[in-house]
């Protein structure tokens, strides 16, 4: 069932390349913002108002619009249904992409490669990569876990065939490895921190020299195009935001904790992985995302090849 629903969502995706588009500009007064529950910097400005209070010399307000997961986020941005995406695994683009989608990118979070890992039971016999062929790994299709499990078997010479994959959301991974119904899992934070502190989870792999894991903001294309003065301002509230998350751990794991209804410890130790470093997104910068629609199209998990450098980049103005 699970597999089915991200069948359905990628469909959708295509879909919506072939309905008519929103257009911004019906109401330029208001910046529509899609997220998730655990975009971290886009949760804390939508918690503290100061995005709001940034944008209003501008006569900008801000609507906020939350979604599952990565995938219809860009659904939505692709229909001019939202404005702008908090942000989505380094994969997600990609797949957007390939469905044809209008997007434009914003910002990136610098690369966190611990922030995903694979992990087993605290008592498995499993001690390496090597040691999953032929074993049942739990993943999120199509996720940033997906590809670091893509590359983590091709490091050692493992064809993806050779294992068994469940394609399962992270609250079902979770479960399916303490109950054993798979051997192994491909979490991301905060899902990997909350399985080593409760349940003892034991990290095989995580994606350092694998996978950079890099986060992106995305904008429709035409939201870039007209409005940088509103992309300037957000841009800056975002790196002020991911340097305060840096400076003040505790007290950052202590409200996300309630947003998010999880012990700050949890949080606590998501966050000391991931950099929170918002910095412009380049060209060349965008290389791994190239080597990642590779990997995918050769599985057969790409509709077609894909161009990852050929999406528009929107810059920063410097001041």
């Amino acid at each position: 069932m699970i597999h089915r629903r991200h069948a359905l969502l990628a469909a959708a995706l295509s879909l919506a390349t072939l309905l008519p588009r929103a257009s911004f500009a019906a109401d330029p007064k208001t910046l529509r913002i899609g997220y998730q529950k655990s975009s971290t910097l886009i949760a804390l400005l939508k918690q503290d108002g100061s995005l709001e209070k940034a944008l209003a010399p501008l006569g900008v307000g801000l609507t906020w619009h939350e979604f599952t997961s990565g995938l219809p986020v860009m659904e939505a941005l692709n229909a001019g249904q939202i404005d702008l995406s908090a942000d989505v695994a380094d994969t997600v683009p990609i797949f957007a992409q390939a469905a044809n989608a209008r997007i434009t990118y914003v910002a990136q979070e610098a690369a966190s490669p611990g922030a995903q890992a694979i992990v087993v039971g605290s008592d498995s016999a499993i001690k390496s990569v090597a040691d999953l062929k032929g074993r049942k790994v739990a993943v999120t299709k199509g996720a940033g876990s997906h590809y670091l499990l893509l590359a983590a078997l091709k490091a050692e010479g493992i064809p993806f065939k050779a294992i068994t994959p469940a394609y399962i959301t992270p609250a079902d991974g979770r479960t399916a490895l303490a109950s054993g119904g798979v051997e192994a899992w491909v979490a991301w934070d905060p899902f990997l921190s909350a399985a080593e502190l409760q349940s003892g989870a034991r990290i095989l792999e995580d994606g350092t020299g694998l996978s950079l894991y890099k986060r992106y903001y995305l904008a429709s294309d035409e939201y870039a195009a007209q409005r940088g003065d509103v992309l300037n301002i957000v841009f800056a509230k975002l790196r002020e935001t991911g340097a305060w998350v840096k400076a003040n751990p505790d007290e950052a794991a202590t409200r996300l904790g309630a947003l998010w209804k999880l012990d700050p410890a949890i949080v606590a130790k998501a966050n000391a992985r991931r950099t929170y470093v918002v910095e412009p997104v380049t060209r060349e910068g965008l290389s791994e995302q190239q080597t990642i629609a590779d990997a995918f199209r050769s599985e057969g998990l790409l509709p077609r090849p894909v161009d990852a450098s050929s999406l528009g980049i929107w810059a920063p103005t410097k001041s």
